[in-house]
């Protein structure tokens, strides 16, 4: 294993006038918030607490007609079927639509097509299932943006379609009764990169609104209180965290789920080994989200549904048991199949884009081979459940390569497909393979050159050792809930001196160094990274997240190495 040639961009420091701006904060701090777009300290202090007023739902082009739709079928006691997705962001979504439908009386059901049996987004079948049950009317949540045809059946089966959805809009907006989605043209509502749970939370807050106009009611519980739904899906989705109205109902879910997680979330936190006072983003991401994930992938998302609308916490500790089992066999399969494409693929590196396909695949775990591609190759990734006839794919993609546009350009070889800049799925029929596969490497090659295909680290900014302490550490937290669009902070420290180095783990893939500057002595950890222990030389540059390590009471600041380097030369 050897040195990874990875481009550092290091944002330039802040002028002593510009630090001014920013009056009372660690300067490093500053920085941060500076290459976030926030250049006055009134706007850092707003997005460091979270400071936003949601806007009006009813500025949301279709809610003005989802609204009145809903609640005369509500006061007719028609059947309303809510018709979700089966990974996290869908599952939150259909559980929070639910949970406020069912409060204010309505006579609800819920429909989570199966991965593998029905595949992605709405279908005619089970819309025509659904009417013959006896619903007058459907609520898409997280999907349906793109299935116009299927859309239109379910007119024709005599349903209201009202289509919630986050994702791309295609060149055609669906006919349904109708469409909430901020990226459709029109749609004048100010934030237009909502989750799919953040747009089905700004319809139950519409809902709650109207239920208030209504003269002698009120809302049956504040509609706040749906948030740790909305902070799962909204972070597990990877929805841009710098957007103000994520950042707010993030924080606000987080808080909840800190000091009154729902039986559900209170299971799947002990299960895997959280306290819910602990619960931060990196929670959700790493622990909550991939067992909530793995039961669409695995088997039927109904089992991560019914634990979300689960009463007690002893009907939800057997479910999150059974959530955290299927999510360990999830990662054996992942590795397996990552092995098995790589070994496919061979060397990639005179191709601009990954392409692997096998009938061995399961289609559940294609989405996140790709992504494990990509980090291995740093390419746009499309991994295939080939199919008897039709085949199932998922892709991931890299900066400067918008994943869904290339899908956009294959159309005509493609029976469906939607997504976003970076991650997004599609189905084909077995004939057009070779044909898909030719084309996107066609595309891939004449928009990604050389240098944009060697990954590239955002450092945040350059510190010296002595600079690190554990208030920065805590300053730092301030930026908190990190994710998409709104990283941990990551920084660098040039020439460090490799006093000790150290393989960790049972296998030794881990590696701990001691690294010196001048006086001051630091412990880096860098997972993954064991191969690197005869190749790292004596003097290093590492780029890295501040961390604090607690053992037996004992705090003790770390690095957690993201790169490393060989010494740059001034």
């Amino acid at each position: 294993m050897n040195l990874t040639p990875k481009r550092w961009r290091v944002a330039p420091a802040l002028s002593d006038s510009q630090l001014r701006a920013f009056r009372g904060l660690n300067p490093i701090l500053a920085t941060l918030l500076y290459q976030r777009g926030l250049t006055d300290h009134a706007a850092a202090l707003r997005f460091l607490h979270g400071e936003c007023t949601l806007a009006n739902p009813f500025t949301m082009l279709g809610v003005t007609k989802a609204v009145p739709r809903l609640r005369t079928a509500i006061n007719k006691g028609e059947l309303i079927v809510v018709y979700g997705d089966f990974d996290a962001d869908g599952v939150t979504s259909t559980a929070l639509l639910v949970t406020a439908l069912r409060a204010l009386g309505a006579n609800v059901r819920h429909y989570i097509p199966h991965r593998v049996d029905e595949g992605y987004g709405l279908n005619s079948e089970a819309l025509a299932k659904i009417a013959k049950a006896g619903a007058r009317v459907v609520v898409t949540v997280d999907c349906g943006i793109r299935s116009l045809r299927e859309v239109e059946d379910g007119q024709r089966f005599g349903l209201d379609m009202i289509v919630t959805d986050h994702h791309s809009v295609g060149p055609d907006v669906p006919e349904g009764f109708a469409v909430i989605n901020p990226k459709q043209p029109g749609c004048k509502y100010g934030e237009n990169m909502l989750a799919g749970v953040g747009i089905a939370y700004r319809l139950a807050d519409a809902l709650f609104m109207a239920q208030t106009n209504t003269r002698g009611s009120k809302p049956p519980f504040p509609v706040e209180d749906l948030l740790d739904l909305v902070a799962i899906g909204t972070v597990a989705d990877l929805a841009p965290l710098d957007r103000a109205e994520n950042r707010a109902m993030v924080i606000r879910g987080l808080d909840r789920i800190r000091s009154q997680p729902r039986p559900g979330i209170r299971a799947l936190l002990q299960v895997s080994g959280t306290e819910p006072e602990l619960a931060g983003s990196d929670t959700i991401g790493f622990r909550l989200g991939p067992r909530i994930n793995a039961a669409g992938r695995l088997e039927s998302a109904k089992l991560a549904y019914d634990l979300l609308m689960a009463e007690r916490i002893e009907d939800a500790l057997p479910l999150a048991e059974d959530l955290n089992t299927l999510n360990v066999q999830r990662q054996e399969l992942t590795r397996e199949m990552q092995a098995r494409a790589a070994e496919l693929v061979g060397e990639p590196s005179a191709l601009p884009l990954i392409f692997a396909d096998s009938p061995d695949f399961q289609q559940g775990i294609v989405g996140l081979v790709a992504g494990r591609l990509v980090e291995q190759f740093y390419r746009p990734a499309v991994v295939l459940h080939r199919g008897a006839s039709e085949s199932h794919g998922s892709c991931r993609s890299i900066d400067g390569f918008n994943i869904t546009e290339a899908l956009d350009e294959c159309a005509d070889l493609l029976i469906r497909h939607g997504g976003h800049a970076q991650a997004a799925g599609f189905a084909l029929l077995n004939e057009n393979i070779p044909l898909l596969k030719a084309r996107l490497i066609e595309i891939a090659g004449a928009r990604l050159d050389e240098e944009t295909l060697v990954p590239a680290l955002r450092i945040d900014a350059e510190t010296r050792l002595h600079e690190l302490s554990e208030d920065l550490f805590y300053d730092l937290k301030q930026l908190e809930p990190t994710g998409n669009s709104n990283p941990a902070p990551l920084l660098c420290a040039r020439r460090l001196r490799v006093a000790r180095r150290y393989p960790m783990g049972a296998d030794k893939q881990h590696l701990k160094l001691i690294v010196s500057e001048y006086n001051c002595e630091m412990e880096a950890v860098a997972f993954r990274m064991g191969g690197l222990l005869d190749a790292i030389p004596e003097t290093v540059d590492l780029a890295f997240r501040l961390d604090i390590n607690e053992y037996q009471g004992q705090k003790r600041l770390q690095l957690l190495v993201e790169d490393i380097q060989p010494a740059s030369v001034l």
